[in-house]
């Protein structure tokens, strides 16, 4: 009887111990997998702050002053090539500034390969 027990015993920690593997196997892919796709989606939004932060001093600057700025972030946070296209636009009636772009970004994870079309915008009265 005491036996019988302690095989009944036995199983149930072999169970744990896999369960557990196996729950932390999901926790360490969740994470990899978080980190990569943030970091893509990460940079998007730093772009958009600061096009939103220039379109904010755009009444006390010139176009090229702030096609140099983004130009110098978009160099800095690493994005392709494509995204130096960038629109600025004023316009008088209403008065505002729009500032916008577009570009693609890869993401590349294990067994996992998708290309993201961004289209950061910012747009400010003047």
């Amino acid at each position: 009887m005491v036996t019988h027990r302690g095989t009944r015993w036995r199983n149930r920690r072999g169970m744990t111990r896999i369960g557990c593997l196996f729950g932390l196997l999901l926790f360490v892919t969740g994470v990899y997998y978080g980190v990569n796709i943030g970091s893509v989606y990460m940079r998007y939004w730093r772009l958009v702050d600061e096009m939103r932060g220039q379109a904010k001093v755009a009444p006390g600057i010139d176009d090229d002053a702030i096609r140099r700025r983004l130009l110098h972030k978009i160099e800095d946070l690493g994005l392709p090539e494509e995204a130096r296209k960038l629109s600025i636009n004023r316009t008088y009636r209403p008065r505002e500034i729009r500032i916008n772009t577009t570009y693609r970004d890869t993401l590349v994870l294990p067994f996992f390969k998708y290309i993201i079309t961004f289209n950061p915008e910012a747009k400010q009265p003047l």
